[in-house]
């Protein structure tokens, strides 16, 4: 783990070159180092005082890294060679790096609430919209209002415990304690009631910083409940009936939403917020299944997603808007895009042979285990999550195109391998789900 880290610090220095192909190839070089990296044992690797790592910070990193690395190669359409936006990003690397193989709760809680301002200087800096200072304002108070709880109960865990390493601490039983550790970390997901400041940030976020706010940063919460989970499991089996009704109603809810929705990056934001509902649901069923399902969704969702919003980001290059009244007949003047639209559409419903699919079986599995009520709430998320990915489909791609519509530019090979680079991990990491099956 050091060794990653430390290879990632000596990066920095390729700043000074100003060479943005020498820092990309260097990225995907470490990325391959990473994923050579022996896992099959079934305990942490390198366990130490500080990182640690077991088989959800390693599919979680090696996310962050190749949505950080994809968000890199795409920014040099926008930002031609703006090295504070690629340093503003590989500060944000460096962090999550830290904080996904991080075992100390003190550490955890400093990196998680750290990652929140290279995102929001994203957002402020480099967001296009008027209303990006208000967007920064939603999400540094939705994520400030719990942090400063979430320490509280951190302090109080190591009174308790007498430690801050989370291996060593088991059975608390604690009802503050749960309550504020459980919603530190349902704000970052979000779980309905609270995920306001998501649709405010992903509306206002540039092309990067909507990648990885939902391709990395949802998932943070996911991996927190994963792990404080592990040491509330009695005050959990008696309260999470609370979180399950709430994000599995809620998620109901906004994918009905979904299906009145103008602004194609809004509709696809809000579909974020109907799969992290599942990936709640899941988690708090504290099933083997659950947590099986919840990891892959996590992973298959991050790239789905991300692949959206660049399809989204390319019709708006060419119509300067992002209203559906307007994104007509699409068909005719970008087939190759029509296709990818399909493509990266048919994963986000989770169809095969996609990890999202693998993901929601084994999560319908949990929750239905947990209580056949939710049948009724797990055919209607299905079935909506169908009917509004066809809905901005048919809508964009079909009917009458502007007659002033003039068409430069048809995309680009780098364009193109950017997505083929979402769609084939996707695809093709289903075959080996017997071995994330196995460490789980």
């Amino acid at each position: 783990m050091l060794m990653l880290l430390f290879s990632f610090l000596f990066l920095l220095f390729s700043f000074f070159f100003m060479n943005y192909w020498l820092i990309l190839n260097f990225m995907f070089m470490l990325l391959f180092i990473f994923f050579m990296i022996n896992m099959n044992n079934l305990m942490f690797y390198n366990i130490s005082l500080i990182f640690s790592l077991d088989i959800y910070s390693f599919g979680l990193i090696f996310l962050m890294i190749w949505i950080c690395s994809l968000n890199m190669m795409i920014s040099i359409n926008y930002y031609s060679f703006n090295m504070i936006y690629l340093l503003n990003n590989f500060i944000l690397i460096l962090i999550l790096l830290m904080m996904f193989s991080v075992m100390n709760l003190f550490y955890f809680y400093l990196l998680f609430e750290s990652s929140l301002i290279p995102i929001l200087l994203m957002i402020i800096g480099w967001g296009n919209q008027v209303d990006r200072i208000q967007a920064g304002i939603y999400l540094l108070f939705y994520t400030m209002l719990f942090s400063i709880p979430m320490l509280i109960c951190i302090m109080k865990i190591k009174m308790i415990m007498n430690t801050f390493y989370m291996i060593f601490i088991l059975n608390l039983n604690d009802f503050m304690v749960y309550l504020l550790l459980i919603l530190s970390f349902l704000v970052k997901m979000p779980m309905y009631f609270i995920h306001l400041w998501l649709l405010k940030a992903h509306t206002e976020a540039p092309l990067g910083g909507s990648m990885i706010l939902a391709g990395i940063l949802l998932k943070m919460g996911g991996y927190g409940i994963i792990r404080v989970m592990k040491f509330m499991i009695n005050i959990s089996l008696n309260l999470n009936i609370l979180w399950m009704v709430i994000s599995i109603l809620g998620g109901v809810y906004v994918s009905i939403m979904c299906m009145i929705q103008m602004d194609m990056k809004l509709l696809i934001a809000c579909s974020s917020i109907v799969h992290m509902s599942l990936v709640i649901g899941g988690l708090m069923t504290m099933s083997f299944w659950g947590m099986f399902g919840a990891y892959i969704l996590m992973i298959g969702h991050g790239l789905s997603s991300s692949g959206l919003f660049i399809l989204v980001n390319y019709y708006y290059e060419l119509l300067l808007s992002r209203s559906l009244m307007i994104s007509k007949g699409m068909l005719t003047l970008f087939p190759i895009l029509t296709l990818w639209w399909f493509l990266m559409l048919s994963s986000n419903m989770a169809s095969p042979p996609t990890l999202n699919l693998l993901g929601e079986i084994s999560l319908f599995n949990s929750i239905l285990n947990w209580s056949m009520i939710n049948m009724i709430f797990i055919i209607l998320i299905s079935f909506f999550s169908v009917a509004y990915s066809l809905y901005i489909y048919t809508f964009c791609h079909h009917g009458k195109f502007l007659s002033g519509l003039v068409v430069y530019i048809l995309g680009t090979y780098k364009d193109y391998l950017i997505l083929i680079m979402h769609w084939l991990p996707m695809n093709f990491l289903i075959l080996k789900f017997d071995f994330i099956f196995l460490l789980i």
